[in-house]
């Protein structure tokens, strides 16, 4: 029988599946591995419950966004969702535009007026 050029033999086979479990064992030990034992598979964020093949949507994501950072009790971690990690890392990025800052309280109140200031003068006590 006549191997395909791009199919690997039996022992080509064997080697890469033998990388590969090398690999799984490697990312076993890693702080995302750790974190899935530790917590429950919810994002911390949007509260939806991760199982199965969609566990691999839920990310660790690094309260001070240092990835090397990795306390064994797990305390700087928490585990977001896709969609609720990016947004928490987009929105540090967007600190400082259109003159918003998540870094300082806001003390100059709203930047619109209220569109209900005017309301009790245009509806009448009829009720």
């Amino acid at each position: 029988m006549v191997q395909h050029p791009d199919k690997p033999d039996d022992k080509r086979k064997a080697e890469i599946l033998s990388e590969l479990r090398g690999a799984r064992r490697e990312k076993e030990k890693g702080y995302r591995a750790k974190a899935l034992r530790m917590f429950p598979h919810v994002c911390a964020r949007c509260g939806r419950e991760f199982s199965g093949r969609r566990l691999r949507e839920l990310t660790v994501h690094h309260r001070d966004h240092n990835f090397r950072n990795n306390p064994p009790d797990g305390s700087n971690w928490e585990l977001l969702c896709l969609y609720c990690h990016d947004h928490e890392h987009e929105k540090d990025k967007m600190a400082g535009y259109g003159g918003i800052s998540t870094s300082q309280p806001d003390t100059q109140g709203p930047a619109l007026s209220n569109p209900f200031d005017a309301l009790d003068g245009l509806v009448g006590d009829d009720g």
